[in-house]
């Protein structure tokens, strides 16, 4: 590892059980144990929930969400997870997302999308906006303001989350805030970063195996492709980029892309650090500089109007 690696980014990459199913001769076994591995790995990577934030498990419109609502929130964020469309749920987040209610003072809704590849492109996005619909609807009646929304997701979740936020801007209510942590934003997966960072826990032939199972055949929508399409009217965002990820210079190039367009945005990169760092709170201490960093840009944005 280079020598700028963090220290814990070695640590990390040795907490989560690694299968030793054949991926090729069983792919289905091999995604289910991976699937596992994730969630059983939660409380070493990601410690226990947050403390004095009520949380509820509910239906939004058939999409099961979990709800994080600090006492006199008003505003709202819609989280959706990471893990490469194929794996991760409200529980992999779930640290992240009650920490970000409990110090933005705002509510999250974190939502259980269908995963691929059984449920491809459209479905996880479908859900997602059926979530933010649900939640649009029903705010009043849980003393939430509907007009104070923030869409927000990690990695792949993140792609979600920007297709989610273009769609609304398009249908003429857009989001207040977006918060975009190491996005996928480029199907080409064709910039230095992917030739540079692939030792460091996501390389390209997993985010290759990523996008077949979630979009496979033509990826030049914009839902896909959101470099390709107008950024102008996107909400002002903030956008997590980490220095050891193959993510790292497609989500720097949508900062980037945002500001030409005339976006407020901020862009951070976290130095030494690898794809997934902030979820995981127990590891990382960067992680905890980031989970707060949004929240205090999504405070930022819904509540200090």
């Amino acid at each position: 590892m280079s020598e700028r690696v963090h220290p814990q980014v070695a640590a990390s990459l040795a907490v989560r059980r690694r299968t030793p199913i054949d991926q090729a001769a069983d792919p289905v076994a091999w995604l289910n144990a991976t699937r596992e591995a994730m969630v059983a790995a939660v409380p070493v990577e990601c410690g226990p929930p947050a403390a004095g934030v009520p949380t509820s498990d509910l239906d939004a419109d058939g999409v099961p969400c979990r709800l994080y609502r600090p006492a006199g929130s008003v505003a709202t964020l819609v989280y959706v997870h990471g893990g490469g469309w194929v794996m991760g749920s409200v529980e992999t987040v779930d640290a992240f997302c009650g920490r970000v209610a409990a110090r933005s003072g705002c509510a999250v809704l974190s939502v259980e999308y269908r995963l691929a590849p059984e449920h491809p492109y459209p479905v996880p996005l479908t859900d997602v906006e059926t979530a933010a619909a649900w939640l649009r609807r029903s705010a009043p009646g849980l003393g939430l303001a509907p007009d104070r929304l923030g869409m927000a997701g990690d990695s792949a979740g993140a792609l979600l989350a920007i297709a989610a936020a273009r769609r609304a801007r398009d249908a003429g209510h857009p989001y207040g805030f977006q918060a975009l942590i190491y996005p996928v934003v480029d199907p080409s997966m064709d910039t230095p970063s992917y030739d540079e960072m692939g030792g460091y826990g996501l390389d390209r032939a997993s985010m290759a195996g990523a996008w077949e199972a979630f979009a496979p055949g033509e990826r030049t929508s914009p839902d896909l492709a959101p470099l390709t399409t107008s950024l102008a009217g996107m909400p002002p965002t903030l956008v997590i980029t980490a220095e050891y990820d193959v993510l790292r210079d497609e989500g720097e190039a949508y900062a980037a892309a945002l500001v030409a367009a005339g976006v407020p945005t901020v862009a951070t990169r976290y130095i030494g650090l690898n794809h997934g760092f902030a979820r995981k709170l127990a590891l990382f201490d960067g992680a905890r500089t980031a989970t707060d960093q949004v929240a205090a840009a999504l405070r930022s944005a819904l509540l200090e109007l």
